[in-house]
């Protein structure tokens, strides 16, 4: 067996393994794109208050195919679906809840980590890249705590894990947890803390591929 093997696991995957680490109780905002997969692995017997800033509390997972209400979307003008009890309000006041500290957990994806908990999220900086921080920024540093989800590597190999942020940054040491296809880090004072690699890869594997020095769990 060859143990520098990696075997990263799904998007969906990473979804399960962050709606397993929210809280009951919790006020969440899931960022554009890859986090909106998380509200679909909600565990069902824990009460979790899903937001979005165009001003939604209280979503549930993605519609099914074909019972999409196209009135009814999140900040990334995708279909949602609200549970009972949920509510719609201005935009201005759900930015006031971001910025107030009133969410508890905001998901985001990341172009690049830091060890230091730096987040570049919204622009590469390349000359036909389109910028777009949306409520990053508000989100990144208004949540109580900010994980990031997002593939371990870019298309090219590249480690998005890095001792520092080379992109624009969104938020400076704003992040808490990050997961990733290949594991779960902890920002920690030390740097990326590995918390779990997936399907029994090891440390050595991972850390080959990581830019950043990871620190090796109990």
């Amino acid at each position: 067996m060859n143990d520098n093997v990696l075997k990263p696991i799904t998007r969906n995957e990473i979804a399960q393994k962050i709606a397993q680490s929210i809280e009951e109780g919790a006020y969440v905002n899931l960022g554009i794109g890859m986090p909106t997969l998380v509200a679909n692995y909600l565990p069902k017997d824990k009460e979790i208050f899903l937001h979005s800033e165009n001003g939604i509390l209280g979503m549930g997972p993605a519609p099914k195919k074909g019972q999409e209400d196209w009135d009814l979307i999140n900040a990334g003008k995708q279909p949602v679906t609200i549970l009972p009890g949920g509510a719609f309000f201005h935009q201005s006041d759900s930015f006031a809840m971001m910025r107030g500290g009133h969410i508890d957990i905001s998901v985001l994806g990341a172009f690049q980590v830091s060890q230091t908990g730096d987040l570049a999220s919204w622009h590469t900086g390349e000359p036909d890249a389109i910028p777009a921080v949306g409520g990053a920024m508000d989100l990144a540093v208004g949540a109580k705590k900010t994980f990031v989800m997002m593939e371990h590597l870019t298309k090219d190999g590249k480690s998005k894990l890095v001792e520092k942020c080379t992109y624009p940054l969104t938020g400076l040491g704003c992040v808490a947890m990050v997961f990733t296809d290949l594991g779960i880090f902890e920002i920690t004072p030390l740097g990326f803390l590995v918390k779990e690699l997936f399907n029994n890869m090891s440390f050595e594997a991972v850390q080959a591929v990581t830019q950043a020095p990871l620190i090796k769990g109990n």
